[in-house]
């Protein structure tokens, strides 16, 4: 038995660091890939560069971001829900892509609560309801009644179907009881442009892309969709405030990896992230684009993705959205 023992001690002590290490104690030794599954330039994208900046300084490695647009972001997602699950290809989802899209879809190549483990909660940023200046309805309840009085004019514009700025749009139905046009473009910088021309009603943009907008005078906000104000708005108040209770839309980002990736490397990337968003100068940065750092544990991003996914699910089947 002696002998067994220490011919199993002398074979271990031959083996590389590589295979008897954890897989956490070496990761990462090359380079990871952070998958964006929209265009460079959103919020999300921005997020993610940050993040990938960061990351790069601490491990030593390199951490680049992928564009991978298309399908509001199905193409993306797939792309990292069928790559290996060992740490190096990391999706950075949105709201959509994990919690929104499997109502819309009739067939997706993924399926976000088996295909992808949560890894961090990273930021959330709130949307503003926006009107031309010229539009009589100065507040939230005075809007509210125009639309009563015609039923179906009054019209929102959004960055597409099944987007945030369209679901806003169809809980503010839904909880205020009137009926809006619905007038999808294809992206936010369409709609931002024919609302400041007059041609739509309303607006449930995402605040880093309409706040400075507001702040030069080029469009009026009403409300915005959190249950707390923004610092950029402070005298604008929460739909909540303004009347719609129990209002709230968020559009908030997350890095997700490949359902299998062992556990130890998701704490390890989780430890780091939240690390990052806390540090001060991410903070201002972040908050300087309209976007509110989270953090806190996988299981807590795993809760969100849950009650976000139950809500608009509810939201999508009563409006009876369903793309192809």
């Amino acid at each position: 038995m002696k002998t067994l023992t220490g011919l199993a001690a002398a074979c271990l002590a031959c083996l590389p660091l590589s295979a008897i290490a954890a897989p956490e104690d070496t990761y990462p030794d090359k380079a990871v890939r952070i998958v964006v599954p929209f265009a460079a330039g959103g919020s999300t994208d921005v997020v993610a560069r940050i993040l990938a900046e960061k990351l790069q300084e601490k491990f030593k490695q390199p951490f680049v971001v992928d564009n991978r647009a298309g399908a509001s972001g199905n193409i993306g997602a797939e792309l990292v829900a069928k790559s290996p699950a060992d740490g190096y290809t990391l999706l950075m989802g949105a709201t959509g892509v994990l919690s929104i899209n499997d109502h819309l879809y009739a067939r997706l190549n993924y399926n976000a609560a088996r295909d992808f483990v949560p890894v961090s909660y990273t930021t959330e940023n709130a949307n503003i309801l926006v009107v031309a200046p010229g539009l009589p309805a100065t507040d939230v309840p005075a809007l509210i009644q125009m639309a009563r009085t015609k039923p179906g004019e009054l019209s929102f514009a959004s960055s597409g179907p099944g987007s945030s700025t369209h679901l806003s749009g169809e809980l503010f139905s839904s909880l205020t009881g009137v009926k809006l046009m619905h007038v999808p473009y294809k992206g936010s910088s369409a709609a931002l442009t024919d609302l400041l021309g007059g041609n739509v009603t309303m607006l449930f943009d995402n605040a880093p892309s309409s706040i400075g907008f507001v702040q030069q005078g080029k469009l009026r906000a009403l409300a915005v969709t959190s249950r707390q104000r923004l610092p950029g708005l402070p005298n604008v108040p929460t739909l909540d405030e303004a009347g719609v209770k129990g209002y709230e839309s968020l559009s908030w980002s997350g890095v997700v990896a490949p359902a299998a990736t062992p556990k130890g490397i998701v704490l390890k990337l989780n430890r780091a992230i939240d690390q990052i968003l806390k540090s001060d100068d991410v903070k201002a940065r972040l908050v300087q684009l309209g976007v509110e750092p989270v953090g806190g544990t996988p299981e807590d991003f795993a809760r969100q993705i849950k009650t976000e996914h139950d809500k608009w699910g509810k939201v999508i089947q009563t409006a009876g959205i369903k793309l192809n």
